[in-house]
């Protein structure tokens, strides 16, 4: 009967360092080399030896581990393999192997050097966390992906969930560094930095502040992408494209970028179209001020005019009747009539308090259409026509005199 004893990594490791000193010997003993120029051929051949091992470690995970896992990947029913486990991300988590070799052969390349070992494994683990943080985040980056739908309340709570992951991995990964540096522990740097939270709370409350608002802007479903957003004072109008934890990017209707802290929203007042989206129609409220001098009883010459010209029937002019009640009831019928005014929606020409520039006429509708430019045609159309027949009805828009 056999017996079989398995190696502990560690004792193959050092029979490996052990082999490729011997290697390395033995080389030297080939090339004739003898006195004070011992130690300087074996640490280069020793160097060249571990930088040719990092080479091939980096060459092998590259071209072969990574075609291998992608083929496992794709063979597997499983949907979050394919999303995360993507070329990408293995090609970054190829850069830590030749790191790794690095730090096991510096022992046997720099022994009789110990500041020079300690300073190359150093810099050797920085170089680990940063190629480990790229690894991580790259991985984070991905998980927002498993919602095959961009834009839905899903996709952007893992947008926002990946951008808080990143930054705890990112700030962690600055700890472990700056801790490796001087030599100290990460747990006693994050342990310290207690003492001095209210500090960093106050240096950085607008960062803060920005985050927070960003997550309540995704959770609270304030916005999507593609809703239509306009916010006070004219300089935000158009359509979201982007939503993340610092930015809101909208394209305006000059397909300008406009890009719109998420503190501006939350904490100040703005629009979302999306409403107008969920309905057959635009809303239009528009106003129109008239001169109070112009409004009156309807004379014998109005009626005879207005009935010649076929704006008001017979029956409308019984009794005493006011030019502005029958322009009222004229262009109801004539928003009514449209194409592109939707008369199964709210459908009202009212007038309103009178005010010192004149007596207003609100006409409140809605239009079919959604884009914007047939939009604005049908409304300046509509508006037009106020303009040029109110003259008809006896009225007259209030004209403020300029000031001079």
């Amino acid at each position: 009967m056999m017996n079989f004893k398995l190696t502990p990594p560690h004792h193959f490791v050092n029979d490996a360092l052990e082999e490729i000193r011997i290697f390395v010997e033995n080389i030297i003993l080939s090339l004739g080399v003898y006195g004070h120029a011992v130690p300087v051929v074996r640490h280069v051949l020793l160097a060249v030896v571990a930088l040719l091992l990092a080479f091939f470690a980096e060459r092998l995970c590259k071209y072969i581990l990574v075609p291998l896992i992608l083929r496992l990947v794709k063979r597997t029913e499983a949907h979050w393999d394919d999303v995360v486990f993507d070329r990408q991300v293995l090609r970054t988590a190829c850069h830590i192997a030749p790191a790794l070799v690095i730090w096991q052969l510096m022992p046997l390349v720099f022994y009789q050097f110990p500041m020079v070992q300690e300073g190359l494994r150093r810099l050797t683990a920085v170089y680990l966390t940063i190629a480990a943080t790229r690894l991580i985040t790259g991985i984070i980056d991905r998980l927002r992906y498993l919602n095959t739908r961009p834009g839905s309340s899903t996709s952007q709570y893992l947008k926002s969930f990946c951008g808080v992951l990143k930054i705890l991995a990112i700030f962690i990964a600055v700890v472990v560094v700056i801790g490796i540096l001087i030599n100290r522990s990460p747990m006693a740097l994050l342990a310290g930095l207690g003492a001095t939270s209210a500090v960093l709370m106050l240096v950085f409350k607008d960062t803060i502040d920005g985050l927070v608002a960003g997550i309540r802007l995704t959770s609270n479903e304030m916005i999507h992408i593609g809703d239509h957003i306009t916010v006070p004072g004219g300089f935000v109008d158009g359509t979201v494209m982007d939503i993340t934890l610092t930015t809101v990017k909208v394209r305006q209707a000059d397909n300008t970028i406009t890009t719109v802290p998420p503190l501006t929203l939350v904490s100040g007042i703005f629009q979302n179209w999306k409403g107008v989206q969920d309905v057959d129609g635009q809303r239009v409220k528009k106003m129109v001020y008239f001169d109070v001098r112009s409004i009156r009883v309807v004379d014998d010459s109005l009626r005879k005019q207005l009935l010649e010209q076929g704006f008001v029937k017979e029956e409308e002019l019984k009794g005493e009747v006011v030019n502005m009640a029958l322009f009222r009831h004229y262009m109801e019928h004539y928003l009514a009539k449209r194409e592109d005014v939707n008369e199964k929606m709210t459908l009202l020409v009212r007038q309103l308090e009178a005010t010192q520039a004149g007596v207003p006429i609100e006409l409140y509708f809605f239009l079919r259409t959604k884009d914007w430019i047939p939009y604005e045609h049908s409304m300046a159309d509509i508006l037009e026509h106020v303009y040029a027949y109110a003259n008809a009805f006896g009225l007259k828009i209030y004209e403020q005199t300029p000031v001079q």
